[in-house]
């Protein structure tokens, strides 16, 4: 392979990548994956999300404990309590650019 064609093939994986991330519909996602446990409205107030006592991301002081680096781990990693996963792990489902949207997205619920 020649020089012009890695720096195509490097733009082309670029340019397709950044458009896959324009494409994504965050709120969908949200509702897709996340309200069932954490609610709509990010209050964790679900039968399931009382059950697992989740945290109201709505809450400044809720907001302010949780890094973006601890974020980002939850939704690639899962989150596993007592060896068995209290949340899903979403690394193979999302790209870094919508798992980033959704890190996003979180932090406006406590605005």
């Amino acid at each position: 392979m020649n020089t012009k064609t890695i720096s195509f093939l490097a733009l082309a994986t670029f340019v397709g990548s950044a458009l896959a991330a324009e494409d994504f519909d965050v709120a969908a996602a949200w509702v897709k994956d996340c309200q069932k446990c954490h609610a709509e409205d990010g209050s964790g107030l679900t039968k399931k999300g009382r059950k697992l006592r989740l945290k109201d991301y709505r809450k400044p002081e809720v907001q302010a404990k949780m890094t973006d680096e601890e974020i980002v781990k939850a939704i690639k990693e899962g989150v596993k309590e007592d060896g068995e996963f209290t949340m899903n792990a979403y690394a193979e489902d999302y790209t870094d650019e919508q798992i980033t949207a959704l890190l996003a997205y979180i932090r406006a619920l406590g605005k």
